[in-house]
């Protein structure tokens, strides 16, 4: 598969070959994509929720009044759950959501999320992303005449920092670099871009994965 490189000034510079293995998957599978996306927002969940149990309320735990002869229903403490202040009949304690997916489904998960935006034409190859300022108008300028409105940059081995300077004021715009290049932030957003750099170290990326595995 091969697209064409353009500058930032939507200018042609070059062409780059994709690698079927990695980009052409011609049968993507959306439950493979779903785990994954699972995988990682079950990752990001804090778990730190925590309610109060009947034995952990500032309540008295003594019996509010006699067991008979009041008319009322019998009662043993103001800390239980039925009243208001009471404690959790079954409370929630922190916890941990993350579970494990393999490295080698980890990889095929990525290889789908790439290979899908490439059959949807959403992938655009730059020849790098770096600006001489960190200037948001001069970046959104860019950006309009590269039709991307809704776009996650890879942008190399480190993001330019003026680059990023430029992109945090600008909303649906995600900048990262080769390492954080993942398959829940590729979905979220319309456009995959690419710097040549970047499509380098991700053929060498599953070059590297597929000689281990081997």
């Amino acid at each position: 598969m091969k697209l064409d490189i353009h500058t930032l000034d939507a200018k042609k510079s070059g062409s780059i070959e994709l690698e079927e293995a990695v980009f052409g998957i011609k049968e993507v599978r959306a439950d493979i994509l779903q785990r994954m996306v699972k995988y990682q927002l079950a990752k990001r969940r804090a778990g730190t929720h925590k309610t109060l149990s009947r034995g952990e309320v500032a309540r008295t735990h003594s019996k509010l009044y006699k067991q008979k002869g009041t008319g009322q229903a019998r009662h043993g403490a103001a800390n239980a759950p039925i009243f208001r202040g009471g404690g959790h009949a079954h409370n929630r304690l922190p916890r941990d959501y993350s579970h494990d997916l393999t490295k080698k489904f980890r990889a095929l998960a990525l290889r789908h999320a790439l290979s899908a935006k490439a059959k949807a034409g959403d992938i655009v190859i730059v020849e790098a992303a770096a600006l001489k300022e960190g200037k948001t108008a001069v970046l959104r300028k860019s950006l309009g005449k590269l039709k991307l409105d809704n776009a996650l940059i890879i942008a190399g081995a480190a993001v330019d920092d003026n680059f990023a300077r430029a992109a945090r004021n600008i909303p649906n715009l995600d900048v990262l670099p080769n390492a954080g290049l993942n398959v829940y932030d590729i979905l979220r957003r319309g456009k995959l871009v690419l710097t040549a750099d970047a499509v380098a170290a991700i053929h060498a990326r599953f070059k590297k994965t597929e000689g281990a595995a081997a």
